[in-house]
């Protein structure tokens, strides 16, 4: 059957979905997206996305593509349909036609995520789904000093949570892993050719460790090259991380 292969890029709040991934009796974000799509040509339709995410966890700028069956169907259209069909919270932000070649997850060359910080005394409770709350005041500029250490190619299976999992092994390259503060918001910026499998929120509880002075900063190296994870490196919570961008 003759099919056209759509790019989407997706925007979600994940704080009620199980993750991306389609799970039986579980609401996922692919679920809701396949749902959609059924609806609208009647059969089944397989949205494949750059990655997973897992519970809790949002994206500003998922990306996925799909094979749709061969009809006259202008792309306006068609975004509007899904968007109609979709909870409110999942939006498709734009859909193209993009040549059988693109893939979302293969075709990509790095992403960028972002972890969000609230660092006041009191958690405001409008941002309680997308800011994890430290109550505990933090260096910001160990931080720093630990994120810089961070940067370049690694074999980051310390902050893995599976590193055996991983089929390409556990080496990547991070561009760019910096700490940002605005008042009492911090920022952490991921940048890097791929990720492990909660790799940013590794990376993100052990600089939250360094921050609070429990892990100093002198210590990176000493846990890259050990390749163990310990509970130096914990996994932080999942409503201050989002999956800002895909790279192509």
């Amino acid at each position: 059957m003759t099919t056209q292969r759509y790019r989407i890029d997706i925007a979600y709040d994940g704080t009620d979905f199980a993750g991306w991934q389609v799970q039986p009796r579980h609401t996922t974000v692919q679920g809701e997206l396949e749902k959609a799509l059924k609806q609208l040509c009647g059969q089944h339709v397989r949205v494949e996305a750059s990655g997973r995410t897992d519970a809790g966890v949002h994206a500003r700028g998922q990306v996925g593509h799909f094979d749709w069956p061969e009809r006259t169907q202008r792309p306006d259209r068609l975004l509007r349909g899904i968007n109609a069909l979709l909870p409110d919270s999942v939006r498709v932000m734009k859909l193209r036609s993009v040549p059988e070649s693109f893939h979302a997850r293969f075709s990509a060359v790095g992403k960028e995520y972002r972890y969000f910080i609230d660092n006041g005394p009191i958690r405001q409770p409008i941002e309680r789904f997308y800011r994890t709350w430290v109550r505990d005041p933090l260096d910001v500029v160990a931080m720093q000093k630990a994120a810089a250490l961070l940067e370049g190619e690694h074999d980051f299976a310390a902050f893995a949570a599976n590193p055996n999992r991983e089929i390409d092994g556990t080496t990547r390259t991070i561009y760019r892993l910096s700490v940002t503060q605005k008042g009492s918001l911090l920022t952490i910026r991921a940048h890097g050719n791929g990720f492990l499998y909660k790799m940013v929120r590794s990376l993100s509880g052990y600089l939250l460790r360094v921050g609070r002075q429990e892990v100093q900063p002198e210590m990176t190296q000493t846990i890259l090259q050990s390749k163990l994870r310990t509970a130096r490196v914990p996994t932080a919570p999942p409503e201050g991380l989002f999956l800002w961008r895909v790279f192509y």
